[in-house]
């Protein structure tokens, strides 16, 4: 049985629980990102919002790259060839991983699509956000240049 600590999500302060997943370029792990401010973003073919955060997830890895964001969407799906198929129409120019055993969520304790977690250079959570709509975008672009220490 899990500690009550860790009934809820991550809380902002807390060190963000590690991962090893599989990606079309190899192993990714959480710790490999150290150093960078990574965009946690947790994804599935069927999730409607999905489609309009990842454009919006493609602007941002495009535009902070180089300050050290890192966009990492990590798919939940059953099957491989939903997201592959979602991808085909939606692409993405970030990283993605798989998890179709859903082991990160249960670790992020992710209750909806898309959710996403912003974690800070030193592997600590800034900020859980659920959902994606036009109205968040500049909230949490906000937050990622806060992180980064640089203007939007």
């Amino acid at each position: 049985m899990l500690p009550m600590a860790h009934a809820g999500q991550p809380e902002a302060g807390s060190m963000a629980p590690e991962f090893s997943l599989a990606s079309p370029q190899g192993t990714i792990r959480l710790a490999d990102y150290r150093g960078k401010t990574v965009y946690l973003d947790f994804w599935a073919s069927w999730c409607g919002p999905c489609k309009q955060s990842f454009p919006w997830m493609n602007a941002m890895q495009a535009k902070y790259a180089a300050q050290g964001l890192q966009v990492i969407a990590v798919n939940l799906d059953a099957k491989a060839e939903d997201a592959h198929t979602f991808l085909s129409s939606v692409p993405a120019q970030f990283t993605i991983a798989f998890d179709a055993a859903g082991v990160s969520a249960q670790q992020y304790r992710i209750k909806g699509m898309p959710s996403s977690v912003l974690i800070g250079r030193d592997g600590k959570v800034l900020s859980v956000h659920a959902g994606f709509n036009q109205a968040a975008r500049a909230e949490l672009e906000q937050q990622i240049t806060t992180a980064l220490g640089v203007a939007p």
